[in-house]
């Protein structure tokens, strides 16, 4: 069956819709093929098909559509119905006060991550002018490298990811937000090849346990790539690999944060512990889950 917007894109002997008719045709069909939310969906993939800003779409929301925008909108329109993120169809995805690109296999970020941010930032607050270090362990699109050193002035951060295009991804980020000169990017598997001691450690890390990845939303399990999701049988394995270098590479009195999944929390809280490192806080979410686990390490007395 062709959707509304499809068929708008194919009759060519019928008059092109408004902006704000197309939004109204996108709408039913999101809405008709059970996506959430589909009003603004709607209107987001109209302002990516035809290159709007918000302001110019309110200024002219009855100007017709042009060939080409029309056709753009069915191929959108058609591409979330099939459950691809709005995010990968638009290839932009706000995060923090920033616009990052969403590059294709490598994890969308989610708004849960900001908590891991505001976290950080929390507590460093009284060293926010400070030259610290920053170590982000499976930085995938960059997006937590570039929050904090756009709300950090004088710190420097250093990204490691094992996937390529995870690397290329927050490169690009950390360059499209002029942070380039205060980052630098390697590819390898967690701390397995770094050496020295960094003032705050931050990650999210896989933590899908293997035999729940199929039951993950399409959006997910479809598009975000497997290497980013999966954390083995109990969802831990990653936490493990990077707790255990942990010791050293904390500076002392420096803090780690984790975002973990909904019921993981005490579980990382025991592998922080077990390494000599004292938690801090728990931080939940906007749903409400305990998402982020910031511990310190605090060297005994000698």
């Amino acid at each position: 069956m062709t959707s509304g917007v499809g068929k708008m894109a194919t009759a060519n002997s019928e008059p092109l819709p408004t902006r704000i008719e197309a939004i109204a045709m996108a709408a039913d069909d999101l809405e008709a093929a059970g996506v959430a939310h589909p009003q603004d969906e709607a209107r987001a993939l109209l302002r990516g098909a035809a290159a709007l800003t918000r302001l110019e779409l309110a200024l002219a929301p009855r100007a017709p559509l042009t060939e080409d925008e029309s056709r753009i909108l069915a191929d959108y329109v058609a591409r979330r119905i099939a459950r691809e993120p709005l995010s990968r169809i638009l290839r932009e995805r706000g995060f923090w006060t920033l616009d990052l690109i969403v590059a294709p296999g490598v994890l969308d970020p989610r708004p849960d991550t900001e908590t891991l941010v505001e976290t950080a930032l929390s507590l460093v607050a009284e060293k926010r002018e400070a030259p610290l270090s920053i170590l982000d362990l499976g930085s995938g699109s960059g997006a937590i490298a570039c929050a904090l050193l756009s709300e950090l002035p004088a710190a420097n951060a250093l990204a490691v990811d094992l996937s390529p295009e995870a690397c290329a991804a927050t490169a690009t980020n950390l360059a499209r937000c002029g942070l380039s000169d205060r980052a630098s990017v390697m590819r390898g598997r967690w701390a397995e090849a770094l050496c020295g001691r960094f003032d705050l450690i931050v990650s999210n890390p896989p933590y899908v346990r293997s035999g729940d990845i199929a039951g993950l939303d399409p959006e997910v399990r479809l598009y975000d790539p497997a290497l980013a999701l999966d954390g083995g049988a109990d969802g831990l394995d990653c936490y493990r690999d990077i707790i255990r270098d942990l010791p050293r590479l904390l500076a002392e009195n420096a803090f780690v944060l984790f975002e973990v999944g909904f019921d993981q929390a005490a579980s990382v809280a025991e592998l922080l512990g077990a390494q000599g490192l004292q938690v801090e806080r728990v931080a939940h979410d906007a749903g409400g889950h305990e998402r982020i686990v910031a511990a310190r390490f605090a060297p005994a007395p000698t």
